[in-house]
């Protein structure tokens, strides 16, 4: 049975396991500061991940192409700017976030701020639609399931139309997602095939043995622990911070829960975890200026606000500070 609304017609309706178990102590280099052992999980031996070893998702994940690109990359990095490794590594973050995922940010705001302005007129037709869903299921005799039915149906395709109208569906703003977290964890994957000695078989005693001596300050040796914690908690610090603008209750266990995390793995990783996350904040801070916004054309929503700092000052402040 059809019955129209504004010109339209409505219709009722296994875990595989890692192989090799490996020694739990990676040498150190003759002269190099004594570094902690790492868990066996973390340190795998070079034929654990060749391409001739055990299998595993594991090995098929540090011996796949993307890991082997971000290994190129960061040794190209190193070998251009002749950094030392901790700034190889912090330069590339910071390349990798000013090129791929600030861009990819500024477009999921963009989508997003559409999305939200589409609000109004959204509430508008849900409102009509129900009013007319009422009515026909009054003359027609429908059932309550058979009206709601009808009115769901009609409304995906109502907002549907209206994404499609606009360019703005919601899965849009998805795709920095899908890009950066393969990106963070291939960076990663290749930070620990470094520092373990896993890569570049051929010359990859002399990577491993780069970082041993390619820290700074207090983690001098980019192949061990962080013994001082320090940069595991200013990992979960920093995403903390960044959950906090969000308020997400998941996402601020996942924060908390990286902080022992990245209190087992090589000091290089937790290094490009701590850049990363840095970048993270200072990009979601910057996608917040109403200059930067301008810039970006993304569009003026109603809960924009011209002092956006100022805001998160006042927010922090009464939450964790003047709260009694």
């Amino acid at each position: 049975m059809l019955c129209r609304l504004g010109g339209r017609w409505l219709r009722p309706p296994p875990v595989l396991q890692v192989g090799t178990r490996v020694p739990q102590r990676v040498s150190a280099p003759t002269g190099c500061t004594k570094r902690s052992a790492l868990p066996v999980w973390a340190v795998a031996s070079v034929s654990a991940v060749s391409p001739g070893g055990g299998g595993g998702w594991y090995q098929a994940l540090a011996t796949s192409a993307p890991v082997q690109s971000a290994e190129e990359m960061l040794l190209g990095v190193h070998t251009a700017t002749g950094l030392p490794w901790w700034g190889s590594i912090l330069l590339t973050t910071v390349a990798l976030r000013g090129s791929v995922t600030l861009p990819l940010a500024a477009y999921q705001h963009y989508i997003l701020a559409k999305v939200e302005n589409l609000q109004p007129e959204i509430k508008n037709i849900a409102r009509h639609l129900n009013q007319e869903v009422a009515l026909r299921a009054n003359q027609l005799g429908w059932s309550k399931r058979v009206a709601r039915l009808t009115y769901l149906k009609n409304m995906r395709r109502l907002v549907s139309e209206l994404y499609v109208r606009d360019n703005c569906h919601p899965f849009k703003a998805t795709v920095l997602v899908w890009i950066q977290l393969p990106m963070w964890i291939f960076m990663s994957v290749a930070l620990r095939n470094f520092s373990t000695g896993a890569a570049h078989a051929e010359a990859g005693f002399s990577v491993q043995e780069q970082l041993a001596t390619g820290g700074v300050l207090w983690f001098p040796d980019l192949t061990s622990l962080d013994s001082t914690w320090i940069l595991p908690i200013s990992v979960g610090v920093i995403n903390l911070l960044i959950v906090e603008m969000y308020v997400t209750y998941f996402v601020r266990a996942v924060s908390v829960l990286m902080i022992p995390v990245a209190a087992t793995v090589p000091s290089s990783i937790v290094l490009y975890w701590f850049c990363s996350s840095f970048m993270g904040l200072s990009q979601n801070l910057l996608l917040r200026s109403p200059r930067f916004r301008r810039l970006c054309r993304i569009p003026l929503t109603k809960g924009d606000s011209e002092t956006p700092y100022k805001d998160l000052f006042a927010a922090f402040y009464a939450k964790f500070i003047s709260r009694k």
